[in-house]
């Protein structure tokens, strides 16, 4: 079992193995590192501050479909505990290479809904000396409003916040503040169970044809009309001032393809702005492609063609409900705001500790 330090917000140093080495001291190092067990992917972010927020260092993502047949079976089947041990693993010996002040690994829907989910976290402490923190969606939609914040501008009164994931999508509704000293606050969340991968499970090739793609885009505006209701956003809209933005897959390929990118980079498409209109003709462009034209497609794959419709069609009710003119689209996500989480937290506690420091 590798040796990592690792220190949980709002508790003191723990280490993820009994062999591991005590938390260096503020001047020997300033990495902090998160991680993200999703449905799908494993990522990890290492970073160190910056005056920006953070620079990243390194980095690893991996598709590794945990939550494969998680819909018929209520449980995570062998070979994708199998795939995301082998990926957490990884992810450990990156871990090992940069003594870190804070490290934070969360893990979301799939853990969440899956009946052996705590059997499978504690096989992942045991063989990689990492405990990921099953979280909320709450918490989901609070981590992707902390990095997505600076993409918000001045005239911004509210702001809809999607992430499509692999098994849900998460919405939050923020509230912008008018004093410039303020903080964007969460007005409300919801989290639907519909996701690229329990999509793609579901309806099998059904979204690559025209009628079983509008009855999944039918069905979550359905899902998401009461949250429409309750916080009157359409109305809101009317009057102006809110911006909707997306953090995943599914509009960073609206986006590669809005811009015609040779191959995906991360620093093309983050906090790009789109007109509705320019990610709705390409939205229409990747349906026409088919599954084959998807693989070959530089922005989606072979292993990501068959998530990409089932993405488009939850982003297709979204855009049906709430017509923004514009889509920021966001490369950042849940690693992104729990950094940041990380570094304003030891910052925070230095400070506190400099306070009551006695003066001579």
């Amino acid at each position: 079992m590798p040796d990592i330090a690792i220190r949980h917000e709002g508790t003191p140093t723990l280490p993820l193995s009994p062999q591991a080495s005590p938390r260096p001291a503020a001047s020997e190092s300033a990495f902090y590192a998160a991680l993200d067990l999703g449905t799908n992917n494993c990522r990890l972010l290492v970073g160190t501050p910056s005056p920006q927020g953070f620079r990243v260092v390194d980095s690893f993502s991996r598709i590794v479909r945990l939550g494969e047949g998680l819909t018929s079976t209520g449980r995570l089947s062998e070979p994708a505990m199998d795939r995301a041990v082998a990926a957490l693993t990884a992810c450990a010996d990156k871990l090992t290479r940069r003594p870190l002040r804070g490290f934070a690994a969360v893990a979301t829907e799939a853990c969440r809904r899956a009946e052996n989910g705590a059997e499978f976290l504690a096989r992942v402490t045991r063989e990689t000396g990492i405990s990921p923190r099953v979280i909320c969606a709450r918490e989901e939609a609070q981590l992707a409003l902390a990095s997505c914040s600076p993409l918000l501008r001045e005239g911004d009164r509210r702001a809809i916040l999607f992430d499509i994931g692999g098994g849900s999508t998460e919405i939050a509704w923020v509230r912008l503040p008018q004093d410039a000293r303020g903080v964007p606050e969460l007005a409300g969340t919801i989290s639907i169970p519909v996701g690229v991968v329990t999509l793609a499970e579901r309806q099998g090739d059904s979204c690559f044809t025209r009628a079983g793609f509008e009855a999944v885009r039918d069905e979550v505006v359905e899902k998401l009309a009461a949250f429409d209701a309750v916080h009157c956003i359409g109305q809101e809209i009317r009057q102006g001032g809110v911006r909707l933005i997306g953090t995943s897959g599914t509009v960073t390929t609206l986006a590669g393809t809005v811009m015609a990118l040779p191959r995906y980079r991360r620093q093309w498409v983050d906090g790009v702005c789109l007109e509705a209109e320019e990610a709705d003709e390409a939205l229409e462009t990747l349906f026409r492609m088919g599954r084959q034209g998807l693989a070959a497609h530089p922005c989606v794959g072979p292993e990501r063609a068959e998530f990409v419709l089932p993405g488009c069609a939850v982003y297709a009710a979204i855009r049906q409900l709430w017509p923004v003119r514009k889509l920021t689209v966001a490369d950042r996500g849940l690693r992104e705001g729990m950094l940041m989480r990380l570094i304003q937290g030891d910052r925070g506690a230095r400070h506190a500790r400099h306070a009551r420091r006695p003066w001579c």
